[in-house]
């Protein structure tokens, strides 16, 4: 007769948090971007030429308004969403001059003026389906998602943070206006966003 053995048990103690994972692998991977989402961690490629372009034609269209206002453009930062809910990397993060940050890496998401996400085919699903909600619960009062893919651009505002939903969602097609509401009070030219 066979003897079963049984699996000895792990401790839940020593078993690493999602977080610590999280660390561990963006330590392991520091030329990649690295998000914890949903307790995923999730390992993207770094963007494309085409991909930085959006983001720099964007910089062109928005760069007066920030330095009337002391704003800072960041990319490669994380974006703290809370307690227990993740830590993504936005394309493009705005902040104030004097923002509150979570460790040195990581700044609240309720404290940034603009958060944007240019979409590709390795990130279309979590920039759709869960990003904007993280977003949203996070307290980011703007969210602007470029899609060159499908050639439209939406911008979420008024977060219902208990909800995890935009109060508002616009979406042009690329090539229409599209107004950025106060503090921001600007058009941006979304035929500008995305070389032909």
């Amino acid at each position: 007769m066979a003897k079963v053995l049984e699996r000895p048990a792990v401790e839940s103690a020593c078993a690493p948090t999602p977080e610590e994972q999280y660390r561990t692998v963006c330590e392991v991977l520091p030329d990649r971007r690295v998000e914890l989402i949903n307790e995923r961690i999730v390992v993207r490629e770094v963007p494309t030429g085409a991909h930085n372009d959006v983001i720099a034609l964007l910089l062109f269209q928005i760069t007066k308004v920030l330095m009337d206002n002391d704003w800072r453009p960041w990319t490669n930062i994380k974006l703290f969403l809370g307690a227990q809910q993740g830590l993504l990397v936005p394309d493009l993060v705005i902040v104030p001059r004097k923002r509150r940050m979570w460790g040195s890496d990581a700044v609240h998401g309720d404290n940034t003026l603009l958060v944007v996400e240019v979409a590709s085919p390795s990130s279309v699903h979590d920039d759709y389906t869960f990003k904007p909600g993280a977003y949203a619960l996070a307290g980011v009062p703007l969210f602007l998602r470029v899609d060159p893919l499908k050639n439209v651009v939406s911008l979420m505002s008024h977060p219902c943070d208990d909800r995890g939903t935009y109060l508002h969602h616009t979406e042009v097609a690329v090539g229409e206006p599209l107004d950025l509401p106060e503090p921001w009070g600007l058009t941006l030219d979304t035929g500008d966003l995305v070389d032909e």
